[in-house]
């Protein structure tokens, strides 16, 4: 066991990569870095298959590593696996970049092979060097924490080995070994940024201070350890605060102002929580400075491409973009008679009339009323509230704007948003639907029918 060897069985060991009895999947492109690799381990004792993608991107160039994998593999001993794609057809297909769909590809080739063959972990051959080119990379794309801390040693059943070595380290393995390797002739372009990082930019740097590689990747480790605390902190607050579903399976997710305002960093922990959704930036800084006026900024809202984000009284509120686009599309329901409707998706409405007996209890479940059937005019219509609607709840005098009626009852914005009212022929509201019926269809001692109306909603139809 020589000098590389032993560096990478001990980082392989220190971060528990290494089951004796597991077997591995090795990613062979046929580059330097991945024939170091599947040497190392191969001669750690590992348990190891090679797994080879061919994206027939570079003509000739793409068969002969394949070629070059497959007369490795045979000299070694080592099983390996071929898959080959039409990476240009899925990355017009899916409209990704070509690099982003050899990157798609490859990794669920290899998480499926992992399934197929048991395998307990993909091997990759990322090295101390790309964590440099990744750091300056993400540095120029003005890249939060996630994206200035290092690279993960492991990332689900993702390994790597090489993270502890450089790219020197791994050219003088190759040459003491004897071995050789394909050279991708893109990487000696300067088309890719990253390859302008790497040939001019972190050479620059060296002209500068000899150990830049080793000090910018060490201050890349460092980065991930402060992530990993911050990490630390973001969880403790959604522990808190942040359900893990949507309140009520309304697709509603929550988070409360006060624990990011409290935060010492309440841009940080803000852009941790929500980041996903795609609020960023000035977005985030944005949120920040309204929840910090002197309104608070209630009632504001920002959309990211796929969300819509809203500062309620005590929360700030996060609901899918469609949903919304939805309830503005949703048209009005006419009930021209009583009966069985079926509408909006999944909601149902039964309205009947029966003749009031000397047992009859009103109702006082949230998704079924009763009513004097006399003061009721059809049609009725099911529809979303709008601005300066008014009615008159049950057991008051006045009448009373439902935005009011439903700030009382705390109902955030998005339930606001969502709210259905029924209305008579005269389009007076008659239910506050799920909340309180109006006055005037109140039953009394002299009511001789009653008419029932009953709700559901999300229901199999």
């Amino acid at each position: 066991m020589n000098k590389i060897e032993t560096i990478v069985r001990n980082y392989i060991v220190r971060h528990g990569m290494w089951k004796h009895d597991g077997s591995y999947i090795v990613a062979l492109s046929g580059g330097a870095d991945s024939v170091a690799l599947l040497l190392i381990l191969k001669n750690l004792g590992m348990s190891i298959h090679a797994a080879h993608c061919n994206f027939h991107l570079r003509g000739e160039e793409s068969e002969r590593d394949e070629q070059f994998c497959v007369d490795l593999c045979e000299r070694e001993g080592i099983c390996l696996h071929r898959i080959h794609f039409d990476t240009l057809t899925y990355a017009e297909k899916h409209k990704v970049s070509i690099e982003m769909a050899a990157r798609d590809l490859r990794y669920r080739y290899f998480a499926q092979l992992a399934r197929d063959i048991e395998a307990d972990g993909i091997c990759v051959a990322h090295h101390r060097d790309d964590n440099v080119e990744t750091l300056l990379l993400n540095l120029l794309r003005g890249s939060g924490v996630d994206g200035l801390a290092a690279i993960a040693p492991k990332n689900g059943n993702i390994l790597r080995p090489l993270l502890c070595i450089s790219r020197q380290d791994i050219l003088d393995y190759l040459a003491e070994k004897g071995q050789d390797y394909v050279t991708d002739s893109t990487n000696l372009e300067d088309d890719a940024l990253r390859n302008k990082i790497r040939h001019h930019v972190i050479p620059l740097l060296e002209t500068l201070n000899p150990a830049a590689r080793e000090n910018i990747a060490q201050s890349a480790r460092y980065l991930r350890q402060a992530k990993m605390m911050l990490d630390d902190a973001v969880n403790a607050v959604e522990a808190v605060d942040v359900p893990s579903q949507p309140e009520d399976s309304s697709n509603i997710i929550t988070i409360g102002k006060q624990l990011v305002m409290q935060a010492a960093s309440p841009e940080f922990i803000l852009h941790q929580l929500i980041g996903s959704y795609g609020f960023h930036g000035d977005t985030i800084d944005g949120i920040i400075e309204s929840m910090n006026s002197q309104d608070g900024g209630i009632g504001k809202i920002w959309k990211s491409n796929e969300y819509m984000l809203c500062i309620d009284r005590e929360k700030l509120l996060i609901t899918p973009q469609k949903e919304m686009d939805n309830l503005q599309k949703e048209k009005a329901f006419r009930l021209p008679e009583e009966g069985n409707y079926s509408f909006a998706g999944n909601t149902r409405i039964r309205i009947r009339r029966y003749p009031r007996t000397a047992d009859f209890t009103p109702s006082k479940e949230s998704h079924r009323i009763t009513l004097d059937a006399d003061q009721v005019s059809f049609p009725l219509t099911y529809r979303l509230t709008q601005q300066g609607d008014r009615f008159k709840p049950f057991g008051m005098k006045g009448t009373k704007l439902v935005s009011d009626y439903l700030t009382d009852r705390k109902r955030n914005y998005m339930e606001k948003m969502s709210q259905h009212v029924l209305t008579d022929k005269a389009g007076e509201i008659i239910w506050l639907i799920g909340e309180r019926t109006s006055d005037h269809c109140r039953i009394t001692p002299d009511t001789p029918s009653i008419l029932e109306i009953e709700l559901e909603e999300n229901s199999e139809v």
